[in-house]
């Protein structure tokens, strides 16, 4: 059950933000070396068991946890999350961590323009120029009129597109199961999916990257318990402005440990972008109240 307490809301968002922003530090290293389906497996393997634990402690049991009526939902919602993972560190490794996040950053719009077909929610005029102005920020990352255009940015943007089409069937799940049997099905599906793929690229790591992979493993698991604890303390239109966060701290990291340069088309871009989330994150708010 959610709370009231904004101010340590926030704090714990942006801690959580930090712990996957050095996730995503940690991801593009291991791509880099390795290929990027067995990463993301191994990934997936701890993420599993972290899942049905917690799905098995909050319903009561694995059974009572993964029992639904919308199996085929269920289990496309996790294959389609375990995917965009592959693609988003894979864009990690041709885009870099920080053109990546920025152009990633821009999901929160794509569900608010889709809530509408897909969920039959009303989308008025202030978030549709807000929705505008947002694609406008990635247009400016992109820069496709000059040049600098890459499909490396499609790459990115395809991620964004998958996670936020995995966010509104989540929502459209959570009309008929509870959240621990989406989350159960988010590790399971997932885990299967990237076992099936990730198995045929199996390669061996030195001990030092078993240690990375370690902690990849941990932060994975760390960021998704402390984003429990967030929306467990505060409410979620109160502390999801600060999951932009996650674009600074991965920006530090992209420019000290991976020598990335921030254009100044990103950071405009960018900032566009994040403006227009959190005003579409604000109307979204004054909806409900």
């Amino acid at each position: 059950m959610s709370g009231n307490d904004t101010k340590r809301g926030i704090m714990l968002m942006s801690l959580t933000m930090l712990v996957f922003a050095s996730q995503d530090g940690i991801s593009r290293y291991l791509a880099d070396e390795y290929n990027v389906m067995m990463v993301v497996m191994i990934r997936y393997w701890f993420f599993a068991i972290f899942v049905l634990t917690i799905s098995a402690k909050r319903a009561g049991s694995i059974r009572n946890a993964a029992r639904t009526e919308q199996p085929v939902l269920q289990a496309f919602r996790g294959i389609l999350l375990a995917l965009e993972v592959c693609v988003m560190v894979a864009a990690f490794t041709l885009l870099g961590l920080i053109e990546s996040m920025a152009i990633f950053i821009s999901y929160p719009l794509i569900v608010a323009a889709l809530s509408g077909p897909v969920l039959g929610e009303k989308v008025g005029f202030y978030r549709w120029a807000a929705i505008g102005i947002g694609f406008l920020g990635v247009m400016v990352i992109l820069q496709p009129s000059n040049g600098v255009f890459t499909l490396y940015g499609l790459v990115a943007m395809a991620s964004a597109v998958m996670f936020a089409l995995y966010t509104l069937l989540t929502r459209y799940a959570a009309r008929k199961d509870s959240a621990a049997t989406s989350f159960f099905w988010t590790g399971a599906a997932g885990g299967v999916t990237m076992t099936y793929i990730g198995i045929w690229y199996w390669d061996n790591m030195t001990p030092t990257d078993w240690l990375w992979m370690l902690a990849l493993c941990i932060t994975g698991a760390t960021g998704h318990f402390l984003l429990i604890k967030t929306y467990e303390v505060a409410e979620a239109s109160a502390v999801q402005p600060f999951a932009y966060l996650q674009l600074v701290f991965v920006s530090v990291i992209g420019f000290f440990v991976f020598d990335e340069d921030l254009r100044v088309n990103v950071a405009i871009g960018a900032a566009l972008v994040i403006c227009a989330g959190v005003f579409t994150l604000w109307r979204a708010r004054r909806a409900t109240v």
